[in-house]
C-alpha cells in the first residue's frame, strides 16, 4: 500500500461531549452540568482543542427532540464550562452541535465559539439568516436523510462527486446568505446516511476535498463502520478511531471530532515525530 501523499500536519483535536441520555457511545454519561463540566476540563488537559458540546443525538434512528428540551441541556454547560476554562492556561474554544437555529443563538450568545451543524444549515429556513447573523465560525456536514431514516438505503450515483457538489452548494448558499467564506469548515459526514463503500470511499478520497477551498472537519471516532469491518462493539472501537484519524490527518483532515482525545493526541505526536525524523 502507498504512503498518504500530503505531508503530515497536526489537524485540531475537537473533544466530544454529548450532554444527550441516547448518543450511540456515550448517552446518559454526562447528563448533568457538573459531571459534563469535569469532563470537558478532562478532555482540555488531555489535549482537546475544541469541546463540541450536543444535547441532541443525531445516531441513526435517533428523533428530534424539542428547541427548549436541547437549551437546557446545553446551555447551563456552556455557561459553566466557560466560567471554569477562566483559570487555565490557555482557553480552547467550544461548538454547539445543533441543527436549531434557536438553539445555535442561545448558545453563542452564552459563550459558545463555533456552531457545528450536522445539516448543512438546511434544516430550518431561519439557519442561514441565524448563521449571518452570528457571524461565528460554522460547520458544516453533508447528510443524506434524516437521523431518523439516513440509513435506511443511503444510495449515490458517485459518493465522492455526489458530496463535493452538495457541500459547495452549500458553500455557495451560505455566502449568498452573507456567511464570510472564511468562516466555513466542511465534513463529509462519516456515517451520516452512507454505506461502509460510501464510508471508505471518502476516507480514500479526502484530499479532494480540499478543492472546495474550505477547512476539512473528519469524525469517524467508534462509529459503525469500524465494527462493520471487524465486528468490534462501540466501545472496542479505539484502534480503529486511531487509524481513521491518523489517515484523515496525512490526508488533509484540519480538524479531528474524536472521543478519544487523549489516545489521539498521543498517536498524533507519534506520527508526527517520526515524518519530522
Amino acid at each position: 500500500m502507498s504512503v498518504p501523499s500530503l505531508i503530515f500536519q497536526r489537524p485540531k483535536i475537537m473533544g466530544i461531549l454529548n450532554v444527550t441520555p441516547d448518543s450511540f457511545s456515550d448517552g446518559g454519561r454526562h447528563a448533568d452540568v457538573d459531571t459534563a463540566v469535569q469532563k470537558a476540563l478532562a478532555l482540555i488537559d488531555e489535549g482537546a482543542d475544541i469541546i463540541d458540546i450536543g444535547g441532541e443525538s443525531t445516531r441513526p434512528g435517533a428523533d428530534t427532540i424539542s428547541i427548549k428540551e436541547e437549551i437546557l441541556r446545553t446551555v447551563p454547560v456552556i455557561s459553566a464550562l466557560r466560567e471554569a476554562m477562566r483559570d487555565l492556561d490557555r482557553e480552547p474554544l467550544i461548538s454547539i452541535d445543533t441543527r436549531k437555529p434557536d438553539v445555535a443563538e442561545a448558545a453563542i450568545h452564552m459563550g459558545a465559539d463555533i456552531w457545528n451543524d450536522v445539516t448543512a444549515l438546511t434544516f430550518d429556513t431561519r439557519s442561514e439568516a441565524v448563521a449571518a447573523d452570528l457571524a461565528c465560525p460554522l460547520i458544516l456536514m453533508h447528510i443524506q436523510g434524516s437521523p431518523a431514516t439516513m440509513q435506511d438505503n443511503p444510495v449515490y450515483g458517485d459518493t465522492v462527486g455526489d458530496i463535493k457538489n452538495w457541500l459547495a452548494r452549500r458553500i455557495d448558499a451560505a455566502e449568498f446568505a452573507g456567511i464570510e467564506r472564511s468562516n466555513i469548515t466542511v465534513d463529509p459526514g462519516i456515517g451520516f446516511g452512507k454505506t461502509l463503500a460510501d464510508n471508505l470511499s471518502l476516507l480514500s478520497n479526502l484530499e479532494s476535498f480540499r478543492s472546495l477551498g474550505c477547512p476539512i472537519l473528519m469524525g469517524t471516532s467508534r462509529k459503525s463502520f469500524i465494527g462493520k469491518i471487524d465486528g468490534s462493539h462501540v466501545d472496542d472501537r479505539l484502534g480503529g478511531s486511531l487509524a481513521s484519524a491518523l489517515w484523515s490527518a496525512t490526508n488533509g483532515a484540519d480538524i479531528l471530532r474524536v472521543h478519544d482525545v487523549a489516545e489521539t493526541v498521543q498517536a498524533l505526536k507519534i506520527w508526527e515525530s517520526i515524518e519530522n525524523g
